[in-house]
Order: C-alpha cells, then sequence, then structure tokens
C-alpha cells in the first residue's frame, strides 16, 4: 500500500499516519520529522533547514526530494509507505510521480483531512504549548496556513483530477478520525 496523507498543518496528518501505517503494515515517513531530528541533531540538514522552518517556510523542493527518495529506496518500505508532509508543490508531484514510475509503481490513495482552519489554529498553539515547538507561534501557524493555501492545496485538485484523493473529516477523537480513514482507504481501493 503507498498511500499519501495531506491536510492544512494541524488537521492531524502525524497522528493520524502513525495508526495508518500501523494498520497496513508499512512504515509513515514525515518529512518534517525527518527535518526536526537532524535540527535537534545538529547536522548539516538541521542547521540548513532550522532557520527556514522556523520561518514557517517549505525547504526547497530538490532538498525535500532528495531526502524522500532515500528514505523510499530503505528495505523496510520495498512494500508501501505512507508518507506525511510530502509532496507540497507541484513540483514534488512530479518527483514523486517519476520515482514511482522508475520503481514501477503507483500510488494506492490520497488521503485528505478535512478540519476548520481557526479549528486547526487552536490545535496548533495547544500542540506548541504542550510540545514546546518553536516553529508553532500564532504568526508563524497563519504564515503556514498561507503557504499552505498557495502552495499545496493545488496538490488537492491535481490529485482529485487522477482519481486518487479520498477526503475524510478531520474532526473528532484520534480514534474516530483513524476508523472513517481506514473505511475510506478500504472501500477506495477496493
Amino acid at each position: 500500500m503507498r498511500l499519501l496523507i495531506m491536510g492544512a498543518p494541524g488537521a492531524g496528518k502525524g497522528t493520524q499516519a502513525v495508526g495508518i501505517a500501523e494498520h497496513y503494515g508499512i512504515p509513515a515517513i514525515s518529512t518534517g520529522d525527518i527535518f526536526r531530528a537532524n535540527v535537534r541533531q545538529g547536522t548539516e540538514l538541521g542547521r540548513r533547514v532550522s532557520a527556514i522552518m522556523a520561518a514557517g517556510d517549505y525547504v526547497p523542493d530538490e532538498l525535500t526530494e532528495r531526502i524522500v527518495a532515500d528514505r523510499l529506496d530503505r528495505d523496510d518500505a520495498a512494500a508501501g509507505w505512507l508518507l506525511d508532509g510530502f509532496p507540497r508543490t507541484l513540483h514534488q508531484v512530479e518527483a514523486l510521480e517519476k520515482y514511482l514510475a522508475d520503481h514501477s509503481v503507483g500510488l494506492d490513495a490520497v488521503i485528505c483531512l478535512d478540519v476548520d482552519p481557526e479549528d486547526l489554529i487552536v490545535r496548533l498553539l495547544g500542540r506548541a504549548e504542550v510540545e514546546g515547538r518553536a516553529d508553532d507561534d500564532e504568526g508563524t501557524i497563519r504564515h503556514r496556513m498561507d503557504v499552505y493555501l498557495e502552495s499545496t492545496r493545488p496538490l488537492l485538485d491535481a490529485y482529485e483530477g487522477r482519481g486518487l484523493l479520498v477526503r475524510v473529516d478531520g474532526n473528532g477523537t484520534v480514534e474516530e478520525v483513524g476508523a472513517r480513514i481506514v473505511a475510506a482507504v478500504d472501500a477506495f481501493v477496493a
């Protein structure tokens, strides 16, 4: 199973990705987690992306694409994966399509978590408080929402046009949303 999970910042992608991946026996791959781990470890990549992330901007396409391709080439991803946080631009969509074509595989579905933007701002502010995430102050959150609307939202239209988009209501408990996702994906790929 090869899946993408998409939605605005704070929609619950990371939380749901873990459960979905476990359900289907595939790794959940989060570009945000990869970047944050590198920042914490002080790696060269971490130094490069730290300022970009702190400003609420996206890491450049080419760098992100190289990191994702490297991760998808690992043995644990041979039978499938769930990508969280990639692709975020049409350039990245094209890079992923080329990667899939080069490996003679395709996407099974693109999950989109739909949540009201104002609810997301409240969620993200709460998460920032609990997790101490410097990239989640209100100004940065609003900027990330603007970047999402400008850059990422068109991807949903692209995947919908390809017949791959599965929209799921992202409101409710983690368990309720997770059950909705699995039911929707199972019905979609059946």
